[in-house]
């Protein structure tokens, strides 16, 4: 009896185990194929954060997810983009403090002297020859004639020359120095009011208005530069300044004259490029009265003097600035060296405007220096200023003296 029994129970532990393995295949055949393996992350991205369930990094994980971070932003915790720093306003330009008229003379007459003139050099070197014949007085002509003296003046400082040098019998350096000294300041003058009249004025409604000043020329004899220049004079002398920047036909006149102003501390009015020169002259005017400036600068168009509608323009701008009160002085600026042209420029704007004072531009080069005394014969009015050079302070109040004195040391 317990033999069968012992039987049974191993027959059915038997059964048992048969049944578990024909369930377990075919639990294996209806399982879907294990997915591939996921690609293992690359250097260039951050890995993804496990999760729960998910297995731990392995050390070799660890490893690249430590150079990751040193190289790229990790998802948890991104690197915050720095604000936009905010833009720099630009520094307002130093204002400077411009060189004073008197030392400006001083070098004037340094660097005549050290120039290779013809015009007193030249006059001194012919007048010391021995005999003093026709040929001789015909090179003495010539050289005041290519010094853009002018024909009617050549002929008068000729005539007193030979009358003097035969009658005194002057023939020592020192005496001819001398004597064409004095002939060349009497051709000159000396006698003008060579001063620019910046004072205040009575405006029409009976208030102190600023001395105004129009600045005309053609394009290409410096007209704008000028008037910066004359704006650093009136500075270095004291006085406030504002600026008109009325040449809106050129481009950029208004940005070179409002650089001019900043450097010295003056304000520049302006408008448009093409607006109206009348508009802007009378409110340049009218902002030097409201900051009781003492000196109103307009720098004018500048095209060619041959064309009528500028100068039908410049006779507009001083009648509209006249609304205001007097004009104290229109400075007409030449180029010295286009001697002969520059005249023809002179007579065109005096038919326009009345001209009260001229500035020579560019007389570094004395070879050109008669032109002084043709434009005064030409105009009736006196060369007030001269430029020496390209330099900020190369302008310069005109005196005969030290002029005459540099060209024959």
């Amino acid at each position: 009896m317990e033999t069968v029994i012992l039987a049974v129970i191993i027959a059915v532990v038997v059964l048992g185990a048969i049944s578990g393995l024909v369930v377990s295949g075919r639990k294996k055949k209806q399982l879907p194929p294990s997915p591939p393996a996921a690609p293992k992350p690359s250097v260039t991205a951050p890995p993804a954060e496990p999760h729960v369930g998910e297995e731990a990094e392995t050390p070799r994980d660890e490893e690249r997810r430590t150079i990751e971070e040193v190289t790229l932003p990790t998802a948890e915790a991104p690197v915050a983009e720095a604000p936009a720093a905010e833009p720099e306003a630009p520094a307002a330009p130093a204002v400077e403090v411009p060189e004073p008229t008197a030392g400006r003379l001083v070098r004037l007459r340094a660097r005549l002297s050290r120039s290779q003139n013809t015009l007193g050099k030249g006059l001194l070197t012919l007048l010391s020859r021995e005999h003093l014949d026709e040929e001789t007085w015909e090179e003495i002509e010539d050289t005041l004639l290519t010094a853009d003296v002018g024909v009617a003046p050549t002929q008068e400082l000729v005539e007193r020359l030979r009358e003097r040098v035969k009658v005194l019998g002057t023939r020592t350096p020192e005496g001819l120095r001398a004597l064409l000294r004095e002939e060349l300041l009497t051709l000159i003058g000396t006698d003008a009011d060579r001063s620019v009249h910046t004072a205040n004025g009575i405006g029409n409604g009976g208030d102190e208005i600023p001395g105004v000043v129009m600045v005309v020329g053609v394009n290409g004899t410096g007209k704008t530069t000028t008037t910066g220049k004359l704006a650093r004079v009136l500075v270095a002398d004291g006085k406030s300044v504002v600026l008109g920047a009325a040449d809106t036909f050129r481009a950029a006149a208004a940005d070179q004259l409002q650089t001019w102003g900043e450097r010295v501390g003056a304000r520049t009015v302006r408008g448009p490029e093409g607006g109206d020169p009348a508009s802007i002259a009378f409110d340049a005017v009218k902002e030097g009265i409201a900051e009781s400036a003492d000196v109103v600068l307009i720098d004018t168009a500048g095209r060619l003097h041959t064309k009528t509608g500028l100068m039908d323009e410049l006779g507009k701008v001083k009648r509209v600035v006249e609304k205001h009160g007097p004009v104290g002085e229109v400075l007409l600026v030449l180029d010295a060296t286009t001697g002969q042209n520059g005249l023809v420029q002179a007579r065109v704007f005096a038919e326009v405007v009345d001209i009260t004072g001229v500035v020579l531009t560019k007389l570094d080069g004395t070879a050109k220096g008669g032109i002084i005394v043709a434009v005064q014969r030409e105009l009736g009015v006196p060369v007030k200023l001269i430029g020496l050079g390209e330099g900020a302070d190369d302008l310069a109040p005109f005196e005969p003296e030290a002029f005459v004195d540099a060209l024959i040391d």
